[in-house]
């Protein structure tokens, strides 16, 4: 089944071991051509992907042998070699790309297309949640939501499958969540309000809440806000908030390192990233990248 979306798009996928290697944030420039990779142990960026023009999003291959980057100028998903930093391949899309995802096995790379047929997991015109069968790749359910689809996120049981979705919706400063077993809703949680003065209320297109990523452990949701240039973190399961830290302009996508100690979070108004401790909840440092940096990702080399 096929149905015609745009879309936040993320694959439910159970937590797996990591083993000793080597991990790199990869942040896209979304007004840029090339996309770079940052070392957490230095904060330093370490390389560069050049000629992915109006690069988007970004996942790893789960062997960390190849990256997969939307590229919006060319509607193409391009495939870059992460031994060499260099694209191999461009494999021509059917319209203008999105987010894209790896599915587990690493056998399936799934891009949400913004317009044209696609089965994709969330949809902003079509308000709703979508969930698909990875292998029949049908529609199993969805969920009707109060207004367009923005970032998701997922926790997981203690048998490693899946129990909420954590989604932002258009308008929301915030998020609310979704129970995977019975399909609900659950109740819209705004994060604090700040002052008038520190308030941004341009250029939020739609989206002044924008951004949520779980740690590995399943211990901490991480929640962005455009509106109030932060990041709040908030327990799992209860959804108490642990704390908060001001970042760069207009917080647009977070990635957690690993081990969950540190976050790295793309700013786009500020054109740098923010590198947040977890623990204290305090930015250590901002590090500059290129143009409008959107979506990351932490890739694990071997």
């Amino acid at each position: 089944m096929k149905t015609k979306y745009s879309l936040a798009l993320a694959l439910v996928a159970a937590s797996t071991a990591l083993h000793a290697a080597t991990v790199r944030i990869v942040q896209t420039n979304s007004a840029g051509d090339s996309v770079m990779l940052i070392d957490p142990d230095t904060n330093k960026i370490v390389g560069e992907i050049p000629g992915i023009e109006v690069n988007h999003g970004a996942a790893a291959a789960p062997d960390g042998s190849r990256l997969y980057i939307t590229n919006e100028a060319e509607s193409t998903l391009d495939v870059a070699d992460l031994k060499t930093l260099k694209v191999i391949k461009n494999i021509p899309l059917t319209n203008h790309p999105n987010n894209v995802a790896v599915s587990k096995d690493g056998k399936r790379v799934y891009v949400a297309i913004v317009a044209g047929e696609f089965v994709v997991a969330g949809s902003i015109p079509g308000r709703k949640v979508i969930v698909i069968d990875q292998k029949t790749e049908e529609v199993l359910w969805t969920v009707p939501t109060r207004d367009g689809v923005r970032p998701m996120a997922f926790d997981a049981n203690a048998d490693g499958s899946t129990k909420r979705i954590f989604l932002q919706i258009s308008g929301f400063n915030g998020f609310t969540t979704i129970d995977f077993a019975t399909h609900q809703l659950g109740p819209e949680i705004k994060v604090p309000e700040v002052s008038a003065a520190e308030r941004v209320t341009e250029g939020l297109q739609g989206a002044p809440a924008h951004g949520l990523a779980v740690t590995s452990d399943g211990k901490t949701l991480g929640v962005l806000s455009k509106m109030n240039t932060r990041i709040y973190f908030y327990s799992l399961p209860d959804l108490k908030l642990l704390g908060e830290s001001k970042v760069g302009h207009h917080p647009d996508w977070l990635t957690f390192t690993p081990d969950g100690k540190r976050v790295y979070v793309a700013n786009a108004g500020s054109n740098s990233v923010s590198v947040v401790d977890v623990a204290s909840h305090k930015e250590l440092t901002q590090i500059p990248v290129g143009q409008v940096p959107k979506r990351n990702t932490t890739a694990v080399l071997p």
